[in-house]
């Protein structure tokens, strides 16, 4: 349910790309479909109800979910001023989707505060500010294709922290998922097994410290990088009158392939 990375996406810096021979094959895949994929920020609409299908059917797929009538899943956190929904499109084809809340004192509500208000709302309070990712789901056909499809998607949630400046990044999950967050996030438990309202398993809470973990995840994961402008394409509202822009190109390739 609730995906997170907390290092994808700081702003790239000069002379912080390196050449392609020096990254890894597995980084190389990863980069060479980013060059693929578009970026979708979904305020309503077909793409809207695209997204909220694509949740349900990959949730029944790993029965995350009991049987919906409507087969979409969302719920009143999707239409929190703090929330942003996000298509994954590869070739033009929705393959993944997630939704991130950026959390602070004035927008102190999302997913991860709704089971562990107890552990979070008093740093909240106390000015902790945290990039919530939930709702990552992935199209279980093109996720044969495209094993890449987590890094892809949970590289937004990087970027909304660096875009926010919030050093901690949330991951509410089940709990045979934590070593992925472990091992790539070096992230840590900070909650223990709970129920989550509408999931068919509990889950815990765990959270990584984006700065301590920057450097580190850049020299590993090239693909995480990204630009400010990219950043604020994903995150930026558009002012009255504007339209937010259709699709973002992510940065990361094109920028390994400059150096």
């Amino acid at each position: 349910m609730n995906a997170n990375p907390a290092l994808p996406g700081a702003a790239l810096r000069p002379g912080a790309a390196r050449s392609h021979s020096e990254i890894s094959a597995f980084s190389r895949n990863v980069l060479a479909v980013l060059d693929r994929t578009e970026y979708r920020r979904v305020e309503g609409g077909e793409d809207l109800e695209d997204i909220y299908r694509l949740r349900y059917k990959s949730y029944r797929a790993a029965d995350m979910v009991s049987e919906i009538a409507d087969q979409t899943v969302h719920d009143s956190l999707d239409g929190l001023d703090n929330c942003y929904r996000f298509g994954v499109y590869i070739d033009g084809n929705l393959v993944s989707t997630i939704r991130i809340h950026h959390v602070n004192k004035a927008h102190p509500v999302s997913p991860s505060v709704t089971v562990y208000g107890d552990i979070l709302k008093p740093r909240i309070r106390a000015g902790d500010t945290f990039i919530d990712p939930s709702r990552f789901a992935a199209d279980p056909e093109w996720s044969q294709i495209y094993p890449q499809i987590p890094y892809l998607t949970l590289r937004i949630a990087g970027m909304a922290c660096f875009h926010f400046n919030a050093p901690y990044c949330l991951s509410t999950i089940q709990e045979d998922h934590t070593g992925f967050y472990r091992r790539i996030y070096m992230s840590e438990q900070i909650g223990g097994l709970r129920d989550y309202p509408g999931l068919n398993y509990p889950v815990v809470l765990y959270q990584a410290n984006v700065h301590a973990i920057e450097e580190r995840s850049f020299v590993r994961f090239p693909f995480f990088r990204s630009t400010r402008m990219e950043q604020r394409l994903l995150f930026d509202r558009p002012v009255t009158g504007a339209r937010a822009p259709l699709t973002v190109l992510p940065t990361a390739g094109r920028s390994e392939r400059a150096a």
